[in-house]
């Protein structure tokens, strides 16, 4: 068995970097901690060890928002997250919600897409 401190981050390729990276400071406050070039921001969670690395590669454009096997990513909204609200603040931001229900009794969830089409799945 390897150990490992958890799963450290998610490599993102996106059409338009600015676009992408006002969508995921915008909706779930993720803050950018600094920029490899120009096409390529690394952002997290204050005061978490996850990462979300955005990448604008033209000759990867192709591939942004095709998943490559992976079904979607999810955020866990804190404590006081409404579902509602969070669809709301992903829809103003230029995501669109595809689904939402609930996994258990009093356990909802709702599938959104990013600007690039990424499937995230919001949990309270």
């Amino acid at each position: 068995m390897i150990r490992t401190q958890g799963l450290t981050h998610i490599h993102l390729m996106v059409r338009s970097l600015e676009r992408s990276l006002a969508f995921y400071t915008r909706v779930f406050g993720l803050k950018e901690q600094f920029r490899e070039g120009a096409s390529m921001v690394f952002l997290n969670t204050p005061g978490r060890d996850d990462m979300v690395t955005l990448n604008e590669d033209p000759r990867e454009a192709p591939v942004a928002g095709v998943n490559g096997g992976i079904n979607h990513f999810g955020f866990r909204l804190g404590e006081d997250g409404d579902i509602d609200a969070a669809v709301r603040e992903v829809e103003a931001a230029g995501g669109i919600l595809v689904r939402r229900g609930e996994h258990a009794p009093d356990v909802p969830f709702a599938y959104v897409r990013d600007p690039d089409g990424y499937l995230i799945e919001l949990l309270r």
